[in-house]
């Protein structure tokens, strides 16, 4: 991590944020290259109010005045269940990303063990993820366990 460093997101790096985030998506196969403008505009504008709101915690690594790298948790409530009977609070990680050309220098593992450390002095119970192809790997050596989740996206005719 020579010359990174890595802090707490503030708000004034929503746009940074917003960027990383639909160029997640882009790098993942999710949008075209033509729906990257549209969706980093989105994306920075949803950055500024959820970081504003305290709703979205996050996480960014800087190089030369830089942002080269973030990742960052949504804390929701936790209903009791095996494993945290009273219930409790769980991060739900998103947005991990690293510039391109700044891979392989071990940010995604930094920013995850910042992520996993503020968590448990948080007292969060439980930390989940979607994981990318190529981020699976780092969640499996983190401790992360592949679940049975399955998604439904919402239908707007449907009744």
């Amino acid at each position: 991590m020579r010359d990174y460093r890595i802090r707490r997101a503030a708000v004034g790096d929503a746009a940074g944020i917003g960027w990383h985030r639909a160029a997640m998506f882009r790098d993942m196969g999710w949008i075209d290259e033509d729906e990257l403008e549209g969706l980093t505009a989105t994306c920075r504008a949803a950055m500024a109010v959820a970081l504003a709101s305290g709703e979205y915690l996050g996480w960014v690594v800087e190089r030369d005045g830089g942002l080269v790298a973030g990742g960052g948790v949504l804390v929701r409530p936790l209903l009791p269940g095996p494993g945290h009977p009273d219930g409790g609070r769980e991060a739900y990680v998103l947005n991990v990303y690293v510039e391109p050309a700044h891979r392989r220098h071990g940010l995604a593992r930094r920013l995850m063990e910042e992520i996993l450390a503020w968590s448990r002095t948080s007292g969060i119970r439980r930390v989940s993820l979607h994981a990318s192809d190529a981020g699976r790997p780092l969640y499996l050596a983190l401790g992360f366990t592949p679940t049975n989740e399955l998604r439904r996206e919402a239908m707007s005719d449907e009744r």
